[in-house]
Formats: structure tokens, sequence, C-alpha cells
């Protein structure tokens, strides 16, 4: 069988024009997608059953038992600290915060180890930014900053930028002028029309810099800046100003540097500077799938995006504090329930650490590094695969997954549904 404008949930882009042929449980063909894509759909190494760790070993478990485990671990757990909800849909991660509020737990998702920074930075001076499809059909002038769309999202390029056909651009790749700007030369850097090599570090000046040539004080620039010659700042300011609309795309490289969530609010000024003289906006390059939809459902739910605590009885937030890795490097929680995502992978030694010394209870398709350090490992639906549900893009659209085939597993909404009623009486749905 053939399905047609699949969903892809692996990057924030949401590819909508995948074309699957399937055959009973099993995806044989990905056509339009990237090797990410491909790689994503025909994995099928899932763990078959619930595990559980013994002193000896693994064993496999009933769903029953996993759930009731799991369950007792969070009743029984002081500080317990729900985290992930990235690579799942929007209705599981809604559960996740009517049961991080029943057991009076934090719920942080992914985003407080990416584009966090970028999110403070939007709470202090807004977001001009607008849809991937506005910057596909209207932008002459693209910006990648501190990001590798090639590598991370491998389609960007070919569906909403460079190689993008726009209604107001018909010829692209004549009509854009693509600008890369990071600390080395990449595979983006390598096709740009500008690339701008900055030292570590030095976004802020950089950006600083940029601003004041905007406004017309190139005067005060020094010969260089982050190791960028004034020429090439000026180039790049006049390249800015002249464009009928322009787009800036940013990544971990901005928002994971030297000043943090300072240099997405110098990049977001730099922005409004820029819109004195013509169009131009500005949006982070979101990493997986669902990540921006974690941000939404937080915050329409609970008034933030991010790292809320619920031990008070009310929603909390201060970043810093109420974040996953600031604690676990505490040694602050007591318990942990980690979906959709891998932070053992990824989180700072001393965290990934204190994950192994607690109950730690992962729920997600396949084993991965958190695997290693939980007790419990509970295999459930990947969303757009044999799951349906709700993401949001990159840009906020919200999009939905299909379920293209079934493969016997329950939602992992439906698993933090059960852990839920478990944990209220029987009560609740």
């Amino acid at each position: 069988m053939i399905i047609n404008d699949v969903v892809c949930p692996f990057c924030g882009c949401l590819c909508d024009d995948l074309e699957l042929e399937v055959e009973g449980d099993r995806i044989l063909r990905v056509q339009n997608g990237c090797s990410l894509a491909e790689a994503t759909f025909m994995n099928d190494t899932r763990l078959p059953a619930p595990i559980r760790r013994t002193t000896t070993g693994w064993e496999e478990i009933s769903y029953d038992e996993a759930v009731n485990e799991t369950a007792d671990i969070l009743k029984d757990a002081d500080r317990p600290l729900l985290y992930g909800w990235s690579s799942t849909h929007g209705e599981a991660q809604s559960v996740g915060v009517h049961l991080a509020e029943l057991i009076g737990a934090v719920i942080d998702n992914t985003s407080t180890v990416c584009h966090g920074p970028s999110i403070l930075a939007i709470q202090e001076v807004g977001h001009p930014g607008c849809t991937l499809g506005q910057v596909k059909n209207r932008a002459d002038v693209v910006i990648y900053w501190g990001c590798n769309p090639i590598e991370a999202h491998p389609r960007h390029m070919s569906r909403y930028t460079t190689f993008a056909t726009g209604f107001f651009v018909p010829d692209a790749q004549r009509e854009r002028t693509v600008i890369v700007v990071d600390t080395r030369r990449n595979d983006s850097g390598g096709i740009a029309d500008e690339f701008v090599q900055i030292e570590p570090g030095g976004d802020y000046a950089v950006l600083s810099a940029l601003r004041a040539i905007v406004r017309g004080k190139d005067s005060v620039l020094p010969k260089k800046v982050a190791g960028i010659s004034k020429e090439q700042l000026i180039r790049v300011a006049g390249i800015c100003k002249n464009a009928k609309f322009g787009a800036i795309f940013f990544g971990l490289g901005l928002t994971m540097s030297r000043g943090k969530y300072k240099n997405v609010r110098n990049a977001i000024e730099l922005t409004d500077e820029l819109n004195r003289h013509t169009k131009f906006v500005i949006s982070p390059m979101r990493g997986h799938g669902n990540v921006y939809g974690s941000n939404e459902v937080f915050t329409w739910m609970t008034g933030y995006p991010f790292a809320v605590d619920f031990a008070r009885g009310i929603a909390f937030y201060n970043p810093g504090e109420t974040t996953a890795v600031d604690i676990l490097r505490r040694e602050e929680c007591d318990a942990a329930l980690i979906v959709a995502s891998d932070p053992g992978a990824n989180f700072p030694r001393a965290a990934a650490a204190h994950l192994a010394k607690i109950p730690t209870v992962v729920i997600d398709p396949h084993l991965n590094a958190t695997t290693a350090l939980s007790r419990i490992h509970i295999p459930c639906t990947a969303a757009g695969i044999d799951a349906a549900g709700t993401a949001y893009r990159m840009d906020g659209v919200p999009i939905r997954l299909k379920k293209v085939i079934e493969r016997g597993y329950p939602d992992d909404a439906e698993i933090l549904k059960k852990i839920y009623n478990r944990l209220n009486g029987g009560m609740g749905s």
C-alpha cells in the first residue's frame, strides 16, 4: 500500500510530503524524505516488551506490572522529575502536565538544553517571526547563524530557503543571498554566498557591531570584531539593509555559546533594527520533531514553556533552579520519569550519574543510553509512525501526524493515563 502526504516526525521541519510504501507492519520504502527520515521510518529495532532491572540483569515484565511499579515509584518520591517530551505528540505531553500537577513534580522538556535561552530572550523582547511558507515565498536574504541545516535539517534549504522556488522569488538560486555565520566552515557554509567565520564566543560582539552599522555608527568599530574584518561586517549589514525580505535562522551555536540568551536577545534586537529599513524576521532552528509542541502545550496549560515546578501546588518557573540539569546536578530529585528523549546521551556527567542513582523509568520505543541508567523501560508507539497525534513545526504551525502502521504497542499517552489513574485512585481520564 502507498501512503501519501506523510509527515516525518524526526526534526522541527516536520516535512509533510513523504510517500511511504507499507506492507502489513513493515515500511518498505520512503520517498521524498532525507536520510534521517529514512532511518526514522525504516528503524524497526523496537524493544519487544517492558523490562525491569534485577540484581543479575534485565527481566521482561507485563505492561500492568510496569505501570504499577512506575506509579509506586512516583508516589513514594518527594521530588519527582518528569523530563523529555520532545519526540512524542501533544496529546501525551498534555497528560504529562496533568500527571506532574497531580504528584507535585517538576516537568521539563528538552528545550532546557537547546533553545531554552531563545525562549528567555523572546520573553524579554518578543519574537519578530513568521511561518516557513512566508520565508519560502518572500525572502531574498537568508542568514544561518550558529547552525548547519545540511546536516541537522537536511531539507530546510530545499523546502524553504536556498533552493526553494517562492512566489516572489521564482529563481531562488539566483535571487536569494545566503549568509552563514559559524566558527568553522561547515557544509552549509560551503554553499553560502557569504561565509562569516566568527571566533568562538564572539557572537554578542558581532551582533552589536552589526547593530551599530545598521544605525550608521560604523565609525566606532575597530578594524576587526571577533575575527571578522570591519569591511566584511559593513558588507553583510549592507546586504541585510538592501533586502526586500530577510530571514535569520539560528541554532545552538548561538544559544549555547558564551552569552546564552543575551546572544539571542541581541539577534532579535538586530532584527528590530533592520525592520527600520526593510522587512526582517528571525526564528530558532528547533531540533526534535515536537520540541516546539512541548513548549506550546506546557505554556497553554501552565503559563510557562519549560522547567515547570508543581511542588507548591501551583505552577512555578525559574530556569536555573527548576530546570532538569540543575535539579539533577544538585541531586535534588529522588525519582525520574523520562519520556520520548535520551538525557543519558547528552546531559552533563553529574546529571546523568544522578539518574543512575535514583529510580528512573523510561517510556520510549527504542533502547537508548538512558536505558542503561534506568530501573524500568516501557516501550510504546512512535508518534508519526504507529501513533497519530499533533506536533508543532519549528515555526509554530500545528501539523497532524499520521498513523501509518500498526505494531501492537500501546500509545505513550495511554501508558501515562494508566499511571495517572493508578496515582489518582482509579479516578480521572
